[in-house]
């Protein structure tokens, strides 16, 4: 056997695609207090992620920009 050879496998759903998967089949049988969520935060376990991100990634722009700035 070769040494790089494993017999683990990646891959699969994480938690937050997971609940989200949750959330929308919970939404659409009209389930639990999830039937009067609106979409945004049915799908919120989808795209949050990337949502935060972007917004901590403009925060330390704007403080580099503003620091820049003041440093002249």
């Amino acid at each position: 056997m070769s040494e790089n050879s494993s017999n683990s496998r990646s891959g699969g759903m994480s938690a937050l695609g997971l609940l989200g998967v949750v959330f929308v089949t919970l939404k659409l049988l009209g389930i639990t207090a999830v039937a009067s969520w609106s979409w945004w935060w049915v799908t919120a376990p989808f795209w949050g992620g990337l949502a935060i991100f972007v917004v901590v990634f403009l925060i330390a722009a704007l403080c580099v920009v503003v620091a820049a700035m003041f440093s002249k």
